[in-house]
């Protein structure tokens, strides 16, 4: 089996200097040098670096377009993907490449650590090892047991639009609050296959949507919110989409204001769509 890693950047690739005992990205032969069991078994890795290294805080749509190019350019030679990749921001980029793709057949899985890999007590080798035997996870029948874009952390599996970041302190940093795990890591991988997405279509090439827009703001409502803050966001030049964060299950202030602010924010964008 052969499995090509991305090193986007994040935690995972830091190394702390010796001598200043600041933390920097490492360069390949050093990441290498701290985790000899990825090129010691029967899984064939080869890595791929981003130039430069990312803190994924400026991860932004054009690396996610990156990232999905490179699983692209590289689909037919591998038969699963890993993605090294900041915690920060990695359920966003998981969540993006899930959408992006169309017909995957091949495993590509997200992961990183909370702590950096050369630090004693770090959880990058057991997150970057499991990630790689999840990525060559195969049937007998030589399709992919889990053929979709997926976020591994802690012994968790998840689906990559599902997971969500929780903790920053603790190892076990993410959730998925609306699905559960598509695989718990243990002595052995338990898959929960009835909850993994169908295999597409081996027939038919992978194909990558990435268009995006990013005319789109988030409103979040609290108590005590008022008109000119709303009007702050949904007056925003050029605006094409708000999501709005509400309370319980969908909850928001009975204000009249508000409301009449959301229909005037549908009408402008209604009309500058005709």
């Amino acid at each position: 089996m052969k499995v090509l890693l991305l090193f986007t950047g994040g935690t995972i690739s830091m190394v702390r200097d010796a001598e200043t005992g600041a933390l920097h990205p490492a360069d390949m032969q050093t990441f290498k040098a701290f985790v000899p069991e990825l090129f010691a078994g029967d899984i064939q890795v080869d890595m791929i670096p981003f130039e430069p290294l990312l803190d994924s805080s400026d991860l932004n749509p054009d690396n996610w377009r990156q990232m999905a190019h490179v699983v692209q350019d590289n689909y037919d030679a591998y038969d699963g993907f890993v993605i090294l990749h900041g915690t920060d921001t990695m359920a966003y980029s998981a969540s993006a490449l899930s959408f992006m793709f169309d017909n995957l057949c091949k495993p590509v899985v997200f992961t990183g650590s909370q702590l950096p890999v050369g630090v004693l007590r770090s959880d990058a080798k057991e997150n970057l090892l499991t990630a790689i035997e999840i990525a060559a996870a195969y049937d007998t029948d030589g399709k992919a047991i889990v053929p979709e874009v997926t976020l591994f952390m802690d012994g968790e599996l998840y689906r990559g639009n599902r997971a969500t970041k929780r903790n920053a302190e603790h190892f076990s940093a993410f959730n998925s609050y609306n699905y559960p795990a598509l695989a718990r890591a243990g002595v052995h991988i338990t898959y929960n296959r009835q909850l993994i997405q169908p295999i597409g279509n081996t027939a038919r090439p992978l194909h990558v949507f990435e268009r995006f827009d990013t005319r789109v703001a988030i409103l979040k409502l609290f108590p005590g919110i008022t008109e000119e803050v709303v009007a702050a966001v949904l007056n925003t030049p050029n605006l094409r989409g708000v999501v709005l964060e509400t309370f319980g299950s969908g909850n928001a202030p009975s204000h009249e204001w508000l409301y009449q602010s959301l229909r005037d924010a549908c009408y402008l964008c209604h009309s500058a769509e005709n």
